[in-house]
């Protein structure tokens, strides 16, 4: 894609203009400027130009007055709001972990990114996100994973990978339907959001897949799931992880079958050792599925007459966030368990998916920059701060010094989560490129959140656990400094430290906790045809 779309173009603006700022940044072009109100296109000699012009000028460019946004120009016919991502290391699924430095859009997409039959469908608002990672990403080397980047038709789009919490996403279907395959006919039950992950013992891998691939596809047949066995995952490792995308009862007919084919095998060849259930699940769904001092594990447990324990939280890291369930018992005890374990797991995932399709509520977050800087971010007569504004959709406000010496300024940034994340990019960017920090520094800055008095425990965890939590997932420093005195709102500070996308992780798990605090103090609605609870004696 060689053509370039030009927006936020002023009025003013005419060919000629633009013509010298491409002069003026050494950027060549094989066409005129077409000048629209408010746009423009122009045609560049090859894909590499394209992407140095929208590297140099897209958001950093002013024109009388406007910052250019430059990105790739997309044909009507491949404009989806969605694009498809393949060939996703298996075992990355919520935080996607990747070299940063390949740009923001990439960074902004990830962040909100759902993980799908090691896919990952991208829901973009803007055109020149996708633009962006369809030249960034096509062949980007993630963990020796050569990512495959493509549109997806709308027809595809409407059929089968519709917006979060529109209805099922999978695979994009390669021609019609086979006879007899789910879509002739009856509709099919809808596939399960959220994937069965479980562990199997090395040795049982070759017993599962069986003769050039017999019993894993009779497996497959039975049970209408599709099937992963990463058998390249953690060479020489003593566990394998396999993945089933199916319906909720398909996975745990799959896991099953799994479950007996390896109790056979172990008869075979004499394997003495008690062969557990390990499921693997992402760390967000664990506290749910553990349940106010472990009520609901302890149900399951008794329930299903099985012993359940979890992976600590030491084993977690970016690259691996998921937690390891181990279920003892019968076959048929474990087949129980696990249908009640991702019961809990697939409602928890549908709970998050639904408050992320809610109206995002604002947020402020006060962010620490160096005293010095503040002109930088200001502007001449406030035309940075005014800009910055605009582009990301949050109100930012520079405070005034505390004092003559102040070595740090506040600035205060009020918006919704997609709003901070633009605003605080453009901040740390903007102190790295005027030299505010040493070229091989890392720029690391101090954000504020307030929260309530009463959530602040929750923040800290039991004995500092979720703080500690918190910290280890997300490379940031995060304290809740004691002996606060709350604030008119009845609020306390929770101070983050790190670099941007550290910064930014931690902002978004103490989001998720207070939001968990607000459900939990939501009133229940009163049986219909009860008044109002009477009010409690007051104490003497």
């Amino acid at each position: 894609m060689n053509k370039l779309y030009i927006g936020n173009v002023s009025e003013e603006a005419s060919a000629e203009d633009l013509e010298t700022i491409f002069e003026q940044w050494k950027i060549p072009h094989s066409g005129p400027f077409l000048v629209k109100t408010g746009y423009a296109f122009v045609d560049c000699p090859d894909e590499k130009i394209a992407m140095k012009a929208i590297d140099i000028l897209s958001g950093k460019v002013d024109l009388h007055g406007k910052l250019l946004e430059v990105e790739h120009s997309v044909p009507k016919r491949q404009r989806s709001c969605k694009l498809q991502i393949r060939n996703i290391p298996p075992h990355m699924q919520w935080e996607v972990s990747v070299n940063w430095s390949i740009g923001k859009a990439l960074a902004l997409s990830l962040y909100w990114v759902l993980f799908n039959r090691n896919k990952l469908f991208f829901f973009l608002n803007a055109l020149k996100q996708e633009a962006f990672l369809l030249g960034k990403l096509n062949g980007f080397l993630m963990e020796n994973f050569a990512l495959k980047v493509s549109y997806i038709p709308d027809e595809m789009a409407t059929a089968d990978a519709p917006p979060l919490g529109g209805g099922r996403r999978g695979f994009v279907p390669r021609g019609p339907p086979r006879s007899g395959s789910p879509g002739m006919g009856a509709r099919p039950k809808l596939q399960s959001e959220v994937p069965l992950r479980i562990l199997v013992p090395t040795q049982f891998v070759g017993a599962i897949i069986g003769k050039e691939g017999a019993t894993i596809r009779n497996i497959t047949k039975q049970t209408h799931s599709k099937i992963d066995i990463h058998r390249k995952e953690n060479a020489g490792a003593a566990e394998k992880p396999i993945t089933v995308h199916s319906t909720p009862e398909g996975c745990s007919n799959a896991c099953r079958t799994i479950m007996e084919i390896m109790q056979k095998e172990a008869l075979d060849t004499k394997f003495t050792e008690e062969i557990p259930l390990k499921i693997l699940a992402h760390n967000n769904f664990v506290g749910r599925l553990i349940g106010k001092e472990g009520r609901n594990l302890k149900k399951i447990e008794v329930d299903t007459e099985t012993k359940i324990t979890i992976s600590p939280l030491q084993d977690l890291t970016l690259y691996n966030p998921e937690r390891t369930i181990t279920v003892k018992g019968s076959i048929e005890a474990c087949s129980r368990a696990e249908e009640e374990v991702m019961k809990k797991v697939r409602e928890s995932y549908e709970n998050d998916v639904a408050a992320m399709n809610g109206q995002p509520e604002s947020e402020t977050v006060h962010l620490f920059i160096p005293a010095l800087a503040v002109g930088a971010i200001i502007g001449k007569q406030g035309q940075h701060i005014k800009q910055l504004s605009r582009y990301a959709g949050a109100s930012i406000k520079v405070a005034p010094p505390e004092g003559m010496d102040t070595k740090q300024r506040m600035v205060i940034i009020a918006g919704p989560p997609e709003a901070q994340f633009k605003a605080q990019g453009r901040i740390f960017g903007k102190l790295k490129e005027e030299n505010f920090f040493g070229p091989k520094e890392e720029v690391k800055l101090e954000a504020h959140i307030k929260v309530p008095s009463f959530a602040a425990g929750r923040v800290i965890g039991k004995g500092g656990k979720t703080v500690n939590e918190l910290q280890n997932l997300t490379s940031a420093e995060v304290v809740v400094p004691r002996d606060q005195t709350p604030d008119e709102n009845d609020q306390v500070i929770v101070k983050i430290t790190g670099h941007f996308y550290a910064s930014q992780l931690a902002q978004r798990k103490i989001q998720e906790i207070l939001s968990q605090v607000r459900r939990q103090q939501q009133p229940k609605p009163s049986p219909r045809g009860e008044g109002p609870p009477l009010p409690r004696p007051s104490r003497k």
